[in-house]
């Protein structure tokens, strides 16, 4: 008779630590069950208790809120201003990054080191500066004024974090590509811009989570209420003595429902750019690739 097989027994430290598990994980998700389940109430029952589950669910609570926010248009001037932010902050510091490191004199290492220093700056010291020269450009109350503002305050920490990367990038491919006639645009743009594609999604999710969620730069910029982004949307449900949780928490839904979607949406392609690291190898095949 075949012995049948034991399935092997947990230790006392892994119970433990699936229970610790469990509890930490329950309490990361706490937020977004208080946001499901207030957002289908009414607002004497979530200041009642906003833990308890509805007595009565109102889903119209979600077209109040797309008809008061004009959630499509908040929605859709969100996407511009952070697609094209994100794409300027991204491919600027890409190439602002490769020239410093490549081409290492000394006024390269200076202005390095004015983007190093501009990281530490903080914001309200440079507010009132910031809007005069917006003003000053004739581009106060438009996207173009937030997407420049936007640029202005995030590429530094961008050029930062592909100034260290670059470095990993062996220089000897770039020489060889340039041996066999390649111009400096075509080596960074066939060579070493697909090299950098670890960093250009970790930059991009690290900026599109700043313009997404920021409040402050639209509401110092933006006064036309067609201009709106979904936080300036959404803060028009509060006001100095209401405050209009049944109407807030379905249009933070609706918005987080968007994010959740294109992270789902694009995660294998995330996780398959992350895993690729720079080397003699992964380079070489990019050169390859690049002369076909």
């Amino acid at each position: 008779m075949r012995e049948k097989m034991k399935k092997p027994s947990m230790s006392p430290s892994a119970i433990v630590l699936q229970i610790v598990m469990v509890i930490v994980a329950l309490i990361f998700l706490s937020p977004f069950y208080f946001l499901l389940v207030n957002s289908v109430k009414s607002l004497g029952d979530i200041m009642v208790d906003a833990a308890n589950w509805p007595t009565a669910f109102h889903f119209d609570n979600y077209v109040k809120a797309w008809q008061m926010t004009r959630f499509p248009e908040a929605f859709t001037n969100s996407v511009i201003i952070t697609v094209i932010s994100n794409l300027l902050i991204a491919m600027l510091s890409a190439m602002a990054a490769y020239r410093m490191v490549r081409a290492n004199t000394v006024f390269n290492r200076i202005v390095f080191m004015l983007f190093v220093s501009a990281m530490v700056i903080p914001f309200q010291s440079i507010m009132i500066p910031l809007l005069q020269v917006i003003n000053a450009l004739g581009v106060n109350n438009s996207m173009v004024g937030l997407i420049l503002s936007y640029m202005g305050l995030g590429i530094p920490l961008s050029v930062f974090l592909f100034h260290g990367f670059v470095k990993a990038i062996p220089l000897e491919i770039e020489e060889a590509a340039t041996v066999d006639g390649a111009s400096p645009f075509r080596v960074f743009g066939r060579i070493v811009l697909p090299m950098l594609k670890p960093m250009m999604v970790t930059v991009i999710i690290l900026n599109c989570l700043w313009v997404w969620n920021d409040y402050l730069l639209p509401s110092l910029i933006l006064q036309s209420p067609e201009l709106r982004t979904i936080p300036l949307a959404t803060f028009a449900f509060f006001g100095q003595y209401s405050k209009q949780w049944d109407l807030a928490l379905p249009a933070w839904c609706s918005a987080l429902r968007q994010s959740l979607f294109s992270s789902y949406r694009f995660k294998n392609t995330l996780l398959k750019v992350w895993l690729q690291v720079p080397s003699k190898d992964n380079a070489a095949s990019v050169t390859l690739h690049s002369k076909r």
